[in-house]
């Protein structure tokens, strides 16, 4: 009961900070339900302008910003409070979760607030925002969804880039559309919990990312089941394995 009440007031300092900021009153009911109102308003952001100057919904742009074009349930959370069920739907190319309360048509679309301790859980996988190191060392920030937890977790981050389109320059060139091209990238975070480091599609590279003793284990269990990490699959069961859940 002290945890929820000290959390709430917290949530409504987070509210009022909120409110200042962006101008705009937050609204914060006390009594039943205050909670999940509370954190519901201070999620909803608003949909960002990045793609104002793009009609990404043009038929001839090839491709989709979108991880599913279509909106989908899942649960939003605080932290481990949930918040309720809302409708999803990730523009991966614009970094940013849209949101709503019904699948209705007519239901607004918000942006959902870029913060940490917010996650999204839609078919058991939660999916929040993270500060990670791709494989050129460069510290970048995203939406990861979470496929392995325990000790070491791994998260999938897909990747979207656009392509202007292209105007022939001559009748021995063809013209190119405007493209949308999706790839999936992987990272895991270590027991200390201090970096998110990006891993390919091999053995070699994860056991590069544990320690000497962790490699050795992986690398006879891999060897003992004549595995290799080739898949997404793949990747699950060996960091599956490092945890000690692995069913082999």
């Amino acid at each position: 009961m002290k945890k929820t009440i000290v959390f709430a007031a917290c949530l409504l300092w987070i509210c009022t900070i909120e409110a200042q900021t962006s101008g705009q009153v937050a609204t914060y009911t006390p009594g039943v339900g205050a909670l999940t109102d509370g954190l519901y308003n201070y999620a909803m952001g608003s949909v960002s302008d990045k793609m104002s100057k793009l009609n990404y919904e043009d038929d001839r742009i090839e491709g989709s910003p979108y991880m599913s074009n279509d909106f989908q349930q899942g649960q939003l959370y605080y932290g481990d409070e949930m918040v309720g069920n809302i409708y999803y739907r990730y523009n991966a190319y614009n970094e940013e979760i849209e949101i709503k309360q019904s699948n209705l048509k007519e239901e607004p679309v918000r942006g959902l607030s870029k913060d940490k301790k917010i996650k999204l859980v839609a078919s058991g996988k939660p999916m929040s925002f993270k500060t990670f190191v791709n494989k050129n060392g460069n510290t970048k920030n995203g939406y990861m969804t979470q496929l392995v937890s325990g000790d070491y977790k791994l998260y999938k981050f897909l990747k979207v880039t656009f392509k202007e389109a292209k105007k022939a320059e001559n009748t021995f060139v063809k013209s190119s559309p405007a493209k949308f091209t999706q790839s999936t990238e992987y990272f895991l975070e270590g027991p200390d919990g201090k970096r998110i480091d990006q891993v390919d599609l091999s053995s070699k590279k994860l056991m590069q990312l544990v320690s000497s003793e962790k490699a050795n284990e992986l690398k006879a269990f891999m060897k003992e089941n004549k595995m290799k990490v080739k898949e997404e699959s793949d990747l699950v069961t060996a960091v599956e394995f490092l945890n000690g859940t692995s069913g082999s």
